[in-house]
């Protein structure tokens, strides 16, 4: 089902992952232009793609926040014809359930 438009699929390891790679840092630092925030980019863990007007690119990545590892999930949409990038989506995975507070 490869190439199909509309559909997420995997990006193919094939991929140059230093776009990829861009792609998340790029993330990192709209996120922390937005929320006056210090991450650090750490890696890519997985990367998926959706052929829309332009790319969707749905990026797991882990980030530093305070000395502390983290995994975020974000969501870059990219039209390179018009040097155009916006971060759609950036939040952090629950990695454990949060603690009530009721």
């Amino acid at each position: 089902m490869a190439g199909i438009t509309g559909g997420i699929q995997d990006v193919p390891s094939s991929r140059n992952s230093l776009a990829i790679d861009s792609l998340a840092r790029f993330a990192v630092e709209d996120y922390n232009k937005k929320k006056n925030a210090l991450l650090e980019f750490g890696k890519v863990v997985s990367a998926k793609e959706q052929v829309v007007a332009g790319t969707m690119y749905y990026i797991t990545l882990e980030a530093t926040d305070g000395g502390k590892k983290k995994i975020y999930e974000t969501k870059v949409w990219e039209k390179p014809w018009l040097n155009f990038k916006e971060v759609q989506e950036f939040k952090p995975v629950d990695d454990a359930p949060a603690e009530s507070s009721s």
